[in-house]
């Protein structure tokens, strides 16, 4: 994209509203397991086969009997009646078979999860500690968050791949249209972090939030599920050079307004803290039930979900402004420098437990 004079986009249209006022407006978040509808496919094939078991035995009684009626019937309604019915068990078999397929997958999918897990933690690409945390704490892996730390090794492999061909390419004769299509693939491989980060912040937000899937260095610099906008722009800035003084100005006033609306999400932040801990804090000197307290707070916990999607959705119009400030060339540098940066703290967490590893 070649560099013209880009008028900045003012907050308000980058999607950013008032988190405190949102807080009452979401809605509750109810979960769907695969395995739910399956089993009332089971009740209603048993219900049927009751049922075509009842008119059997209704048969047998009495001397106006239903297989009398039905031995005055003609031939042929007969046939097509006992075709009828052998077709309904043999469907309602094929539905058991295929529920008990489903579930002995579902076991299948887990038992590969938990191996691929290892292969990756043994390869050095699983970076956080979460999984350990959860098995150690609650006896049993989520299969969910599981599937998120894997995928998101694989999405790490990917980074450092597009990072090593974006440096070559940017050292040769690239044409123009090429050099736009790693470009935007880049820029896509960030937002499909922050859909894998929706679905797994639905699943545990705390687990989202605390970081673990990043290595140590990452958390540092963590910020409600990532990175600060308004910090990835003093850092990618000097990378840019040379800049027209347009396109200075619209980079200045991004980092200015991504500053504001992070300004307003920590205060929502804060302002979700306090509530949560009034809502646990209810009657704690008083024996009993506390699940009124504690259903409360769960309700508002959906706020800090929110919260989570408002940042990424903060992070990933940042990413998407600066690509529309610069042009093609500037855009990769761009890239390449981001991804050098998150690549060297991960480095870093890497080195510095070796070092402690070795004081120890």
């Amino acid at each position: 994209m070649n560099s013209t004079s880009t008028q900045f986009v003012p907050s308000r249209r980058m999607g950013i509203y008032d988190p405190i006022h949102q807080i009452s407006m979401w809605g509750d978040f109810k979960g769907n397991n695969i395995l739910d509808e399956s089993p009332s496919l089971i009740l209603e094939v048993e219900a049927k086969l009751d049922n075509l078991s009842e008119d059997t035995s209704h048969g047998t009684v009495g001397p106006s009997n239903k297989y009398d009626q039905e031995a005055n019937k003609p031939a042929d309604k007969v046939t097509r009646r006992l075709a009828q019915n052998r077709e309904a068990a043999r469907k309602s078999r094929l539905r058991k078979k295929a529920y008990v397929q489903q579930l002995e997958n579902s076991k299948l999918r887990l038992i590969q999860l938990e191996q691929e897990l290892d292969r990756v933690r043994k390869q050095g690409l699983y970076v956080g500690g979460s999984l350990d945390n959860q098995i150690g704490n609650a006896g049993t892996i989520n299969p969910a968050i599981a599937a998120f730390e894997i995928e998101y090794g694989h999405w790490v492999e990917e980074q450092n791949r597009q990072i090593s061909e974006l440096r070559n390419s940017l050292n040769s004769d690239i044409g123009e249209l090429d050099l736009r299509v790693l470009v935007d693939n880049g820029m896509r491989h960030y937002f499909d972090l922050f859909a894998m980060k929706a679905a797994a912040a639905k699943i545990d937000v705390f687990y989202i939030m605390s970081g673990m899937w990043k290595t140590s260095a990452e958390r540092f610099f963590f910020w409600i599920g990532g990175f600060r906008p308004s910090e990835l722009v003093k850092v990618l800035l000097p990378h840019l050079e040379p800049l027209l003084e347009q396109q200075r100005l619209d980079i200045c006033n991004l980092a200015q307004s991504c500053q504001q609306m992070e300004d307003a999400l920590s205060q929502g932040m804060e302002k979700l803290h306090q509530i949560l801990a009034g809502s646990i804090a209810v009657d704690l000197l008083r024996e009993g039930n506390c699940l009124p307290q504690i259903g409360a707070a769960v309700d508002k916990l959906e706020a800090l979900v929110r919260f989570v999607g408002q940042a990424d959705h903060l992070r990933q119009e940042t990413l998407q402004q600066i690509s529309r400030i610069l042009n093609t060339r500037q855009a990769a540098y761009g890239l390449l420098a981001l991804g050098e940066y998150l690549q060297r703290l991960r480095t870093l967490s890497s080195v510095w437990s070796s070092h402690a590893r070795e004081s120890a």
